[in-house]
Order: C-alpha cells, then structure tokens, then sequence
C-alpha cells in the first residue's frame, strides 16, 4: 500500500490551526507546536492567555508571539488572539466559551476561502458543549465545514502510516446506516475519494477496496441484499467509468495484509466498521482529512481528552501528523 502520509516537504505553505475546547487538551497541543520545525507560517487561533496559562500550569518555557506572517520559528507559537467569554479552568467545561470556539473554526475556514491560509487543522471540540450552547444543528466539523464552504459531499478520511479508511456514512445510529447507503451517495463518495487521491493525495491510479455492508458481504444475499441490489451494480456503474474498485469486500477481511496489497484507501459503509481498525493500526498517529472540500483541513483523530488537559500527558503524535499532512497537501495544491 502507498504512505498515506506523503513524506515529500516542500516549504512557503501557511497553516492555521483552531486550538480547539479551550478547557481540553487543545491547548497543550497547540503548545506542544513550539518545539517542532515546519516550512512555513503556522498560526494558532486560539486565546493568547489561555495559551499562557496552561503553559505556566505544564511547565513549559513557550514564547507566545503575535501572529505577523512569518515563518514558524521553534521555541514559540504565533497566535492570533481570539478570547474566550469565561475563565478557563483545565477539565472544566464551560457552555460561555463554545462562542469562541465556533469563531475560531469560521475565522479558519474563511481565511483559507480566501487564500490567507492554505490549510486549516482543526483541534479537538466538545460537540456537546457547542450543542447546549445554541448551536442546536451543529453535527461536527466536517457537516460544518461543508455547509460553510458550499461542499455538497464532504467524506471522512483518516490516514495513519500506510492505510487509509475512507466512510460512506459518518455519524449515523447504526439502525440508519442501510437507508443511508443509497446508490446516489455511493457513487458520489466514491468520485470524490477517487478525486482527492488524485488531485490532493498525487495518486496517479488509486485503488479502492470497498467493504460490504452485512458480514461476508451479505453472503449471496443470504446476510441481506444491500450488496446485491445498491453497491455492487454502483460498482459496476463507477468501474465502467475508469475507476479502479475491488469489492464489495467482507469487512473482516478487507484490513488483511494481503487484502490491503496495492490499495490506497479502503471505503467502510459506516464509522466503527472502518475506524476501530484504523485507530487500531496507529491512534497516535492518524489523521482526519475531510475529503470533497474547496479548502484543505486536516485534524487530530482523536476528542478533548478532559482528564489529560493541564496534566503534562497529553500525546501531540496526532497533531503534528495532521499539522504535516497540512503543510504536505497545502505544499503539492500550491504546486499545480
């Protein structure tokens, strides 16, 4: 299987990141920047003296700049101060801040619309904090991502090391999930991961293995005949187009290292057929990539973390993939 995260580095990309629930783990991860090298401007958006407290609070010697465009320097952080209504308090949810965290998230995306910033990296929210604060059709970033950039089919990717797991249905109860895999969505999640693995991942002729929906891909029909009647004539329609599909494919054994040979995303039907694996294969190391987008975002793979914020034990692996993925991706758009 290609790496599914490209090594190439290339430099004068710019990425902003949201640092996410202030009272989370967002901000030592955003502190936890300062010692990494990156080619080019990163920014956080994020409160200057959140940032400055948690670091007090960890230990760390941190030089908290003033974002003035210029290239990421280690030893700091350049911030653009965005503040939070309430005192933070590590671990502490606090419905007052969700304001400052849906700006930062919007002030991200519309500097990437406008070419400010290449690409956005989104640091871990608290849904539900954002929901009891009035933002009562708030899905997650991706629905919110898309619905602010006039996507009409963002798809979920993540990628660790060598695998990548693409989703046809996100966040869906699992008695859902069947009357969501329609042949319409099928085929439009399709093209846009084939699309991005093209023109975004530099994949000259990716290869998608899809899994069924039923154990053993519905077994003849025997398991259930979503296989049969909605995903192998899709299929069949896309791989008359060109496209280069294998499946449907058992779950069970579409993950398999001779299942995985020369394939560069695999494409689950719902989100804990695809991601368990994934998280599996390198929790620390994964990155959210939100596919089908006029903009580049990538994201840790994992949530706040409450119990971990302020403690000093909270794993950057993810946000530094995700922030290098960034810069990678942003780097090879601004080369085409």
């Amino acid at each position: 299987m290609n790496s599914a995260l490209t090594a190439n580095r290339h430099t004068d990309a710019a990425v902003v990141m949201t640092a996410g629930e202030p009272a989370g783990i967002g901000p030592d991860l955003a502190l936890a920047m300062a010692k990494e090298s990156f080619d080019g401007e990163f920014v956080v958006l994020g409160d200057r003296n959140v940032l400055g407290a948690r670091a007090r609070q960890l230990g760390l010697d941190v030089e908290i700049r003033d974002a003035c465009g210029n290239s990421h320097v280690t030893g700091g952080i350049d911030v653009e101060h965005i503040a939070c209504e309430s005192p933070v308090v590590a671990g502490q949810l606090d419905v007052a801040n969700a304001q400052m965290v849906m700006h930062s998230i919007e002030q991200a995306i519309d500097y990437c619309v406008s070419g400010r910033f290449d690409a956005m990296v989104t640091g871990p929210l608290q849904k539900s904090v954002i929901i009891d604060a009035g933002f009562k059709d708030f899905q997650g970033h991706t629905e919110f991502l898309a619905q602010r950039t006039g996507a009409s089919m963002p798809v979920m990717l993540l990628a660790s090391d060598d695998l990548r797991v693409a989703l046809v249905t996100t966040h869906l109860p699992l008695s859902k999930v069947s009357a969501a895999v329609t042949p319409e969505r099928l085929e439009a999640v399709v093209r846009v991961l084939e699309h991005d693995l093209r023109h975004t991942f530099g994949l000259a002729s990716p290869v998608i293995s899809v899994c069924g929906l039923n154990p053993h891909a519905g077994e003849s029909g025997h398991l259930g005949r979503e296989e049969i009647e909605v995903i192998e004539p899709a299929l069949d329609r896309l791989r008359a187009q060109g496209l280069e599909l294998i499946g449907p494919v058992p779950a069970d054994t579409a993950f398999t290292p001779g299942a995985l040979k020369g394939v560069d995303a695999v494409l689950a039907m719902y989100h804990d057929q695809g991601l368990p694996v994934l998280k599996h294969h390198g929790f620390e190391r994964a990155v959210n990539v939100t596919l089908g987008l006029p903009i580049i975002r990538t994201s840790v793979d994992h949530g706040t973390a409450l119990d971990l914020a302020g403690s000093g034990h909270a794993d950057s692996g993810s946000l530094v993939a995700a922030t290098r993925l960034a810069f990678d991706l942003a780097s090879r758009r601004r080369q085409v």
